[in-house]
């Protein structure tokens, strides 16, 4: 029973994640924890095999979405590689950093850190786009499939500054970061949406591998329970990357909004009582 309801959670993470690029960690980890320990379906399972599991299910969902959008064309490889140098350091110090909280504190920041991802993408479309950022870094271009040029781009040191920070959240908290660096793309560095979505997928992919290396180092992959959610989740991946070419993303971000903000305040309220 356990298995086919992490293979449930994992689908529906993988589709959400892929759909608006953030990775699926949102869905899987409170839901896990949620049927793990309030429903007692997962004995023994604490918020650090939680997280190693979201991060085995990130590497993926990040391949599975980078290999359907590289097919479209719509990853950006060379921003994405220098968006993960970046991460890099920042997600083995947030793995390291998530060996000391207990559930009841694990409750509180990640609830805390769902409000805050929650509102960035409530206050995104309504933000005017800033052009400091292209205009004082390195110039990118992009034209789409109805021949519409976009230019966009960033200072290289902002970008390896912002995406360390974006490691540590998302090494603490298990999460894909792609709550933090598509907004950031779309609004800072003024990517098109679908561009941003595809390659914060990959570097979904890329940081989840560095991710699973220090989880894996620390033993806190639950390796038994792997199988069902990597499976759903890839191919929740494949759904979601269809979805994003077929549907308006902004019906589902509103959705993952209400929901992330329930989860966050739910997850505060537990570990305050």
């Amino acid at each position: 029973m356990e298995f086919i309801l992490l293979g449930i959670i994992a689908l529906f993470a993988g589709i959400i994640g892929s759909l608006v690029g953030l990775g699926g960690g949102v869905i899987l980890i409170p839901a896990t924890l949620f049927v793990g320990i309030n429903l007692n379906y997962f004995p023994n399972i604490t918020p650090q095999s939680v997280v190693g599991l979201s991060v085995i299910m990130m590497v993926f969902t990040g391949l599975s979405s980078t290999i359907s959008y590289m097919k479209n064309k719509q990853v950006d490889l060379k921003s994405g590689f220098i968006f993960f140098l970046g991460s890099i350091p920042g997600t083995i110090l947030g793995a390291w950093l998530n060996q000391g909280l207990e559930l009841a504190s694990f409750n509180i920041f990640f609830g805390i850190i769902l409000i805050v991802l929650s509102s960035l993408l409530i206050v995104r479309d309504k933000l005017k786009p800033i052009n400091w950022f292209l205009h004082n870094g390195i110039s990118r271009r992009f034209i789409d499939n109805d021949g519409q040029e976009y230019v966009y781009g960033y200072p290289i040191w902002f970008a390896l500054l912002f995406t360390f920070v974006v490691g540590l959240i998302s090494g603490l908290f298990g999460i894909g970061g792609g709550s933090l660096i598509v907004p950031a793309m779309v609004l800072l560095f003024r990517f098109p949406p679908h561009v941003a979505v595809a390659t914060s997928m990959f570097m979904v992919f890329l940081s989840a591998l560095v991710n699973t290396a220090s989880h894996l180092y620390l033993g806190d992959i639950p390796w038994k329970y792997t199988f069902p959610v990597i499976i759903c989740a890839y191919i929740g991946a494949k759904i979601g990357a269809f979805l994003n070419k077929k549907l308006e993303s902004k019906t589902v971000v509103l959705i993952l909004q209400i929901v992330m903000m329930f989860i966050g305040i739910r997850s505060i309220l537990e570990g305050l009582f």
